[in-house]
């Protein structure tokens, strides 16, 4: 039998969860965890993602831990290559290298009833840990669609995410499928090089001007000699955002005004009449996510771009297919078409307490306790779960409330003592989903109009958080033991019963 490491916690991926869920457990006292990471470097989507124009949409004094501010960040909408600096550097100044095992993708974790502790597989090894954080994250792994033909297509074909650096696009004729966030930084970065840019539209997206400027150097200096004034910025755009939140929740009418904002900076670089109506939504802003781009409108506008109002349906050989009959003839097809976001693949990886996986646990859609308790699963959390996604703000904030709700969790185990485990009760998670699918009813993202990704496949939103950040600080501040059973090992309980 594999001789395996025992560790009290191991926290599966090495994005900004994972990294924070490693400082968290350091800053509780907790030194014997492994951080296990598939790739061969930390990062996790901003590894992954490194196409061109990859660039993030919130503002960067707000994308970074509250607990490692940076003053040195050199935009205001920071690029890929200074976010995964900056995790690197959060990785370095934490010591957290010696709890990373590269290249070790978890295979499967079961849950053994009788020892009280996950048994996990990994491609680097095998590990036995008390506890199982899983920071894998929603934006983890490519969704590319099954287009009849596309295996024989001759060109080149790859997702956003997995971005073919090897191969050049300048003078090739290339097919860019999908109009979601990356896509609209990667079109305007690629239009200049290609011969021809073929946009396969489904839905076309709400964009806003993306205000970005360098930070200057005085600026720079100033938060580096003032800290305080980093907090204040932060706090600033924190609180913007707050203010913004009921208009999605619970008064999205409200949103006209910043619809007709849209519009307008449609018009300014938008001409074409037909062109403008193929690209202007039929639902109410906000439903998706609002993009943010000042180039996105103006490239599309360049002679060498088409917009087919249409998905993609089918490849001939080099000729690509939109389901409205347009073909064109590409030597390139790059896919923008998302993550498994709502069937999240490790949820296959994961036997509980019953022997079925989460995936068979979730059939009916995703639901965990405050975003991180599945019933079932005992001393198993997630950090990004079901619900805990935000539409306007940053999802540090959420990160850091479910690091706070871990951090309880620890504590709360060691007080019970001995062996011992929480498992969810399955009447506290419906409770908990019940009151989020009722808020979620008079939400943009459900009454918008749209079809979107936060959706499952059964049309309920289990994605995104329908209130403040505020809001789910306070609930993940404590765990709540009524909310859960505890778990004794089988030896324990006996010994129980005899005293």
């Amino acid at each position: 039998m594999t001789e395996r490491e025992h560790v009290r916690v191991a926290v599966i991926g090495s994005g900004f969860g994972g990294l924070g869920a490693a400082v968290r457990l350091r800053r509780e006292g907790v030194t014997d965890f492994v951080v296990l990471e598939r790739a061969d470097s930390v990062g996790g989507t901003w590894r992954d993602n490194n196409y061109p124009g990859c660039a993030c949409d919130v503002p960067s004094h707000l994308y970074s831990f509250s607990f490692a501010p940076n003053p040195d960040w050199p935009r205001t909408f920071s690029g890929q290559e200074h976010i995964r600096g900056y995790l690197e550097h959060v990785t370095d100044v934490f010591g957290l290298r010696p709890h990373i095992r590269l290249d070790s993708e978890v295979k499967m974790m079961t849950w053994d009833a009788r020892r009280l502790c996950w048994d996990i597989e990994t491609s680097g090894g095998s590990y036995s840990a008390d506890l199982v954080v899983s920071a894998t994250g929603p934006l983890s792994d490519p969704k590319i669609p099954d287009i009849p033909g596309l295996d024989s297509f001759p060109g080149k074909v790859f997702h956003s995410a997995r971005w073919d650096h090897d191969y050049d696009l300048r003078g090739k004729r290339v097919a860019m499928v999908g109009t979601g966030a990356s896509a609209i930084q990667i079109v305007p970065s690629i239009q200049p090089r290609v011969e021809r840019l073929t946009l396969f539209q489904r839905t076309p997206p709400w964009v806003m001007p993306r205000v970005d400027r360098a930070i200057s150097g005085a600026e720079r200096a100033l938060h580096r000699t003032l800290p305080f004034t980093t907090q204040a910025r932060r706090g600033l755009l924190w609180g913007l955002r707050e203010l913004q939140v009921q208009a999605f929740t619970k008064r999205p009418d409200e949103l006209g005004m910043i619809e007709r904002l849209a519009r307008r900076n449609m018009a300014r670089s938008i001409k074409d009449p037909a062109l403008r109506a193929k690209l202007t939504p039929d639902y109410r802003i906000g439903c998706k996510r609002i993009l943010l781009s000042s180039a996105y409108y103006p490239a599309l506008a360049r002679p060498n771009v088409d917009v087919v109002a249409s998905g993609l349906s089918e490849v001939r050989g080099s000729t690509v297919v939109a389901a409205d009959g347009s073909t064109a003839e590409v030597d390139a097809i790059v896919f923008g078409t998302g993550f498994h976001v709502t069937d999240m693949p490790i949820a296959d990886r994961v036997v509980g307490a019953d022997g079925r996986t989460l995936a068979e646990a979730w059939q009916g859609g995703m639901e965990a306790l405050r975003g991180a308790s599945a019933a079932g699963f005992p001393n198993w959390m997630t950090i990004i779960g079901p619900n805990t996604g935000l539409g306007n703000s940053s999802m540090i904030l959420m990160i850091e409330s479910q690091l706070n709700y871990l951090a309880d969790y620890v504590r709360q185990l060691d007080v019970l003592g001995g062996r011992v485990a929480l498992d969810a009760r399955p009447a506290a998670v419906a409770s908990w989903n019940h009151r989020v699918q009722e808020r979620m009813k008079r939400t943009v993202w459900n009454t918008g109009g749209c079809t979107s990704w936060y959706l499952d496949a059964n049309g309920r939103n289990t994605t995104v958080w329908p209130g403040t950040t505020t809001e789910f600080r306070r609930a993940t501040r404590r765990v709540d033991l009524a909310e859960y059973e505890v778990v004794r090992a089988p030896a324990e309980q006996k010994a129980e019963a005899a005293a």
